[in-house]
């Protein structure tokens, strides 16, 4: 298993040609997306369970995100597992589904999403320690059975448009040691200047995203995939990614 593994998306994945939303607009978005923040981040440290959804919701409210969700829920003690684009993934995932994130350690410091994603139980993993991996599983069988949902990004980093990495299986050992129901889903936006990519930063991701007039990030539920007796993590994983189809950066139909 790759413990660091590296996207070959970067800058040149994002055409910039997008239509934009004028400077005034763009610079209210921001704004707003502060207010909520500053507003919002104190109820985000004392407010636990569905409550939580109020801040992700807001976020994407005030950067001009609209977000579409197909498919039934995923019942609680599923173990969720998508293609990661950018850091608005984490933000739509807790919007729609009340989970667990498994989040590398520097998330914890991101405004709005590190308190909201701390506050719900959130999993951080630090990748200087592949020691601690077998750690991290065992937490998240746990909160599995406890019935939480927990979510993943199985290929360890962002992607965008056509380029996918390998959904990697360590944690879907979790699923197979609680026998808990694992819910592919596919996140696309239709528009690449979503993807967090290469050398990016999340304040210039931010920037872009307020710039562009109309942004749509689509959540499809795939079919739930339930690990037999004896079932291997290797194949769950390769069956998971099988049935999310093209997820990342899509034309607006």
């Amino acid at each position: 298993m790759n413990w660091q593994p590296a996207s070959g998306c970067g800058d040149d994945c994002r055409p910039g040609d997008a239509e934009r939303a004028g400077p005034v607009l763009a610079a209210l978005r921001v704004a707003g997306l502060l207010g909520v923040l500053v507003i919002g981040l104190l109820p985000a440290a004392l407010l636990r369970g569905g409550a939580l959804q109020a801040l992700p919701r807001a976020i994407l409210a005030v950067l001009g995100v609209r977000l579409v969700w197909r498919g039934p829920a995923p019942r609680p003690g599923s173990l969720l597992v998508a293609n990661h684009v950018s850091w608005l993934d984490i933000v739509a995932l807790y919007a729609v589904v009340p989970v667990r994130l498994v989040a590398k350690h520097d998330v914890a410091a991101w405004p709005g999403i590190g308190a909201t994603a701390g506050r719900s139980g959130a999993i951080f993993i630090d990748r200087t320690r592949p020691k601690a991996l077998p750690g991290t599983v065992g937490e998240v069988a746990a909160a599995l059975r406890a019935g939480r949902s927990v979510a993943v990004f199985p290929e360890g980093t962002t992607y965008c448009g056509s380029e996918r990495g390998a959904f990697r299986p360590a944690l879907f050992q979790a699923a197979i040691d609680a026998g808990a129901p694992v819910a592919p889903v596919s996140i696309s936006y239709d528009s690449a200047e979503a993807s967090f990519v290469g050398a990016d930063t999340l304040w210039a991701s931010v920037l872009r995203v307020a710039r562009v007039r109309r942004l749509t990030v689509t959540l499809v539920a795939a079919p739930v995939l339930r690990p037999e007796t004896g079932a291997g993590r290797g194949a769950l994983a390769r069956a998971a990614q099988s049935s999310l189809g093209g997820g990342g950066y899509r034309l607006a139909a």
